[in-house]
């Protein structure tokens, strides 16, 4: 079958496309899904530099979501253990959830990981209630796009979205944000304050280094820092927890592999709730671009660069 296989660690350099690639065999419990399309998420970027929450191996086939039709007809969206940049790839029937025919490849792809990672970040980590002020980092991107959504709806009192150029400021503009303020700022701290007329009361934040130690340094008493990637490969100052002592805050991480661990308790009532509000036209993901299957280091060069918005999309047909 066609694929991306990755035999050395590196850049998108190392994503090459073959056509021999053995077609996968389940273990117990799987089946086979035949896909329709793959997403793209920062994660495959670690994984392919062996820079990820846990080690890679190769060779391999990157790719953590598919959406595709199963042996028996269904058209499911799924979460991978990898192996989601080909044709076809293994999957566990518990991370499989069925696609509504109002939900389109894109729109599932966009809810299954990054979807359920708004959801978690908001209710889960943050435990926002109605009222609080939200600052989003990288607010037009595939998590970014969907928290701000997904924030006004559980009635935060100002959202205040940061991004790195005009058009996607407009955009979470356009999904609900308050203030959109420009996440490459010499002092974000003092831009987020200005923008919310104070601190803040919670943070969803991935970019790392710096922008992670401003982020923290505009929280209220009481906020929480929702951590949950660390897109610049920067590592922030490290916390003494006197400082979040004498301000009553919390910094909290957030790692979506927890809630595989248990999907009947942990993903199924999230997915039920992000397929419905879309096929209601109250939540929209945002496809922000559908590439072929060769082009997959392309698609990693523009993540990477920041010239993408929303969720992106392999096509391995094409």
């Amino acid at each position: 079958m066609r694929a991306i296989r990755i035999t050395e660690f590196g850049g998108p350099e190392v994503l090459t496309l073959v056509d021999d690639e053995p077609d996968p065999t389940p273990g117990p419990g799987r089946v086979v899904m035949e896909i329709d399309a793959a997403g793209i998420n920062y994660a495959d970027t670690h994984q392919a530099e062996d820079t990820y929450l846990t080690p890679s191996s190769l060779p391999m086939i990157p790719g953590a979501e598919a959406v595709g039709r199963l042996p028996d007809g269904r058209r499911v969206v799924a979460l991978l253990g990898g192996g989601g940049y080909a044709e076809r790839a293994a999957v566990a029937p518990p991370v499989a959830f069925e696609v509504p025919d109002g939900v389109s490849d894109g729109a599932a792809l966009a809810l299954i990981l990054q979807g359920t990672t708004a959801w978690h970040l908001l209710h889960t980590s943050a435990r926002m209630t109605p009222g609080e002020s939200v600052l989003v980092l990288a607010a037009a991107g595939g998590v970014g796009s969907l928290a701000i959504q997904l924030a006004r709806r559980l009635g935060a009192g100002r959202i205040i979205a940061a991004a790195s150029t005009p058009e996607k400021r407009d955009l979470a503009l356009e999904l609900g944000a308050d203030v959109a303020i420009d996440s490459r700022a010499e002092n974000l701290k003092t831009a987020v304050e200005e923008a919310n007329g104070g601190k803040v009361d919670v943070v969803l934040e991935m970019a790392g280094g710096a922008t992670t130690d401003q982020s923290i340094a505009a929280l209220a008493p009481f906020g929480r820092c929702v951590v949950y990637g660390m897109a610049s490969r920067e590592a922030p100052s490290l916390i003494d927890p006197r400082r979040l002592l004498s301000r009553s805050q919390g910094v909290i991480g957030f790692w979506l592999a927890h809630a595989m661990r248990d999907p009947a308790r942990h993903l199924a009532a999230p997915m039920r709730e992000l397929m419905e509000l879309t096929v209601s036209g109250d939540l929209t993901p945002v496809v922000g671009g559908t590439y072929p299957l060769s082009e997959a280091a392309q698609a990693h060069r523009d993540l990477g660069e920041r010239r993408t918005v929303g969720k992106l999309v392999l096509d391995p047909q094409a």
